[in-house]
Parts: structure tokens; C-alpha cells; sequence
């Protein structure tokens, strides 16, 4: 009974604001048209020619749909007879969703949790079974799935301290939530624990590692590779600063003009994490007086070039494979940092900020064999000293870059395991 007032006090809370979220999701379009395309898909409206009784799997933006990819890839080869959705919350995800599975998946944006969006999305879906990754918790959605008798996977699950702290406060609400999948794999015995800790059911929770090891480079990173080779000159040295939030580019610039005294032919690629940033951060190099170039313009980088800004979608992987030097944007303030595993697949050095508390139990294991390294500062100094000492120790590159690859290939297999466990909630 408990449960069941919590969901219906969240469930009336959230029809009220409604009308604000709406708001706030046409606010946003102003600046970004694509939050208001496809906005009835937002209600749980969805295409008509989508087919019924496949399998949802949600990933919420781009890092989590590449994260999945290996996953529902073996989905497709498994079920080639059942239609597979992909949902996404942002329109970068659905961008990326898009790109890697076209037409063999259904692709539409998950409906807001709120109870007439989600029953329509149920009603037209009638999946068999939703996956959800990490700590994508739907409170409202996944009842009505569970009520349906939907199954539910956790896959990926995380849940950090700090998150769990957090979810504390909301108990009566998440606990039920979390109770409502039928099985929860976890990234880490840590991650396991907290969810237990937050009262998940035990025999729910099983520990299945890491998707995010389970990368590989794939015809489309290698031909993007080859495109982004054509515009960058092949005798510079590049320092690649990836997935940057508000701050590390103020950080990565004053290090560079720092690199600037020993190491002039340094070129600096910066990656923005979100696309609404891409001009803010142009200006911000141009105003900080160095020579930029955008990927945009479409033109060669030349040796009078001091940054090249990669104002586009879909080519961080490829970029990681051109660069010497890599850092991980959103490590140097409170995100929680971005994943390292990506640059490690192309056995690059890779150093990062103070914080990765999103990235705990990788962090550990890449710390533990000499493959990354981590500032304690999060200053200029400390960073343009980072860099400089890699660019002078060829050795001391590709010894992190190995150290980092082995750990990669070391971790894979959490798909496979995935997807036996939902291939025997199916069957049961």
C-alpha cells in the first residue's frame, strides 16, 4: 500500500508539471530546433508502422548508445525475428542511434514518465521485454511494464555513492522502482552493494561487468579515421582534449600556451561534449588570441593552426585514433569525468583530472597497471607539465597506451553475459 501511494503521489505530481516540461522542451528548441522535432514521440505518440511484441532497449544519450552497441548488436543476431526499439532521450543520442543501426531497429524518443505517455508507448510497443542501462530509472514507466508483465533488465547498473546518497532521500519512491526489474547486473561488487544498500532485493542483483569494455574499431570509425586524416598535417604532434565541459577549455588553453615555449608545432584538438557548445567555444579560443580552425570550415589544418575545434558529431573515435596525447574533458571540476576506455582501445596515453567518480572501478583497474594517469591538481601548471613530460617520452606513451589496451580487451565480455540473462527472463 505504500508502495503503491508513492507511485500515485509521484504519478499526479508529474501530470501537473507537464505543461512546464513542455515549456522548458520548446525553451530549449529555440536555440536547438531538434528538441522540438518529433515532439509527439515526447507523449508517447510513436510512428504508426512500428511493429509490436519485439524488444525496447533504452539508451539514453550518445555515450550510453555506443556503450550498447556490442550488446544489441548480438540483440539483432539473436531475435532476427522480433523488431527491436532503440529509445533515446536527446537528440545527439538519436543522432548516434541512427548512425550505427539505421534501419534494422525501430528509433524513437522515450515518452515523458508520465502515466497517459508511457501507457500509449506500452500500448503500440507491447514489448516482450525493456532493457535499461545504468541508473535510468523510470518510476512510472517501469510499473506499468512491470503491471504488463514486461520483462525488466538493468544492464550496466551503477550507482555511485554520491548517486546513493541522493536516492536515499527519494527511498520511497526508488526502492519500489528498482524492485520492479526482474534482474539487475551490475557493473562492480560496489555498484551491487549500494543497490542493495538502497533496498533492492538480493537475488535480483548479479555482478556481469562493464559494457563500456566491450568496444571494438568497426568499418565506419576507419573510414571517418581516414577522412579526418586528409585535414590534419602528418608531422605535428596532437594533444587531443575530448568531451569538454564549461572550464576545461579555459584549462586546456592556458596549458597550451604554456606547451607553447618547448613545443610550437603542438597541435590542440578540442572535442565540446554538448553541440549547443560548439560556437561558445570557438569564440572563446579566438578571443584567448590563438590561430582556430573549425572542422566546420571544411579546410586544412595549416602550421600557422593552433587549435583545431571538432565542431561535429560522430567523429570522437576517429579523432582519438589521429591524436598522440589525450584528455578526458569533465574530470576537472564535479561531472564525474567521461570514459577513458575509448582512447585506450587505440592504445593512446590518456590523462585525467581529479574527478572521476563516474568512472571509479575503471579508473582503479587502469591505475593499478600504469595505464593513465590522473592529476591531483586540476591546474594549468600541473596539466601543460602532464603533457610536456609525454611529449618528451615516446616509451612512456605507448607503455600507457599497452598498459590501457590490455585492461580493454582484459574486461570485455559483460554483452554476452547481458544477454543471456535476457534471453532467460524471455524464456521463463
Amino acid at each position: 500500500m505504500k508502495s503503491f501511494l508513492s507511485l500515485l503521489v509521484y504519478r499526479v505530481f508529474l501530470c501537473l508539471l507537464l505543461p512546464i516540461l513542455l515549456t522548458l522542451l520548446l525553451l530549449r528548441s529555440l536555440n536547438h530546433p531538434e528538441y522540438r522535432q518529433r515532439l509527439l514521440e515526447r507523449l508517447g505518440c510513436l510512428p504508426s508502422h512500428f511493429k509490436a511484441g519485439g524488444i525496447v532497449v533504452h539508451a539514453a544519450s550518445v555515450g550510453e548508445v555506443i556503450a550498447l552497441k556490442a550488446f544489441i548488436e548480438k540483440l539483432l543476431l539473436t531475435y532476427p525475428e522480433l523488431p527491436i526499439t532503440i529509445t533515446t532521450f536527446t537528440p545527439t543520442g538519436s543522432a548516434q542511434a541512427n548512425k550505427l543501426f539505421g534501419e534494422r531497429v525501430q528509433h524513437c524518443y522515450l515518452p515523458l514518465d508520465i502515466i497517459f505517455c508511457t501507457h500509449l508507448f506500452i500500448k503500440t510497443l507491447k514489448p516482450k521485454a525493456m532493457v535499461f542501462m545504468e541508473t535510468e530509472l523510470w518510476p512510472n514507466l517501469t510499473a506499468q511494464l512491470s503491471t504488463a508483465r514486461v520483462k525488466l533488465l538493468l544492464v550496466n547498473a551503477r550507482l555511485s555513492q554520491h548517486s546513493m546518497k541522493n536516492y536515499q532521500k527519494l527511498s520511497w519512491l526508488i526502492a519500489p522502482c528498482i524492485n520492479t526489474f526482474d534482474q539487475i547486473l551490475c557493473q562492480s561488487a560496489d555498484n551491487l552493494e549500494n543497490f542493495i544498500s538502497l533496498g533492492c532485493d538480493k537475488e535480483r542483483c548479479l555482478l556481469s561487468g562493464n559494457l563500456k569494455f566491450d568496444i571494438s574499431i568497426n568499418k565506419n570509425i576507419l573510414e571517418k579515421q581516414q577522412e579526418l586524416r586528409q585535414f590534419i598535417p602528418a608531422n605535428r604532434p596532437i594533444w587531443l582534449m575530448a568531451s569538454t565541459h564549461q572550464g576545461d577549455e579555459v584549462l586546456a588553453i592556458q596549458a597550451y600556451k604554456k606547451l607553447q615555449e618547448t613545443h610550437a608545432d603542438l597541435l590542440l584538438i578540442i572535442v565540446p561534449r554538448h553541440p549547443e557548445r560548439f560556437e561558445q567555444v570557438a569564440d572563446l579560443c579566438v578571443t584567448q588570441g590563438l590561430k582556430t580552425i573549425k572542422r566546420s570550415d571544411e579546410v586544412k589544418v595549416k602550421d600557422e593552426h593552433q587549435i583545431w575545434l571538432l565542431d561535429s558529431l560522430g567523429e570522437l573515435m576517429a579523432a582519438f585514433a589521429l591524436s598522440d596525447i589525450v584528455t578526458m574533458g569533465g574530470s576537472f571540476s564535479t561531472i564525474g569525468g567521461h570514459n577513458p576506455l575509448e582512447p585506450a582501445l587505440f592504445k593512446k596515453p590518456v590523462i585525467v583530472g581529479s574527478d572521476m567518480t563516474n568512472f571509479t572501478e575503471i579508473l582503479v583497474q587502469l591505475l593499478d597497471v600504469q595505464g593513465i594517469k590522473q592529476l591531483k591538481s586540476n591546474t594549468p601548471d600541473k596539466l601543460a607539465q602532464a603533457i610536456d613530460n609525454l611529449l618528451l617520452n615516446k616509451v612512456q606513451q605507448s607503455t600507457l597506451g599497452d598498459n590501457a589496451y590490455q585492461v580493454v580487451l582484459t574486461n570485455q565480455g559483460a554483452s554476452e553475459r547481458s544477454l543471456q540473462q535476457l534471453q532467460r527472463l524471455i524464456n521463463t
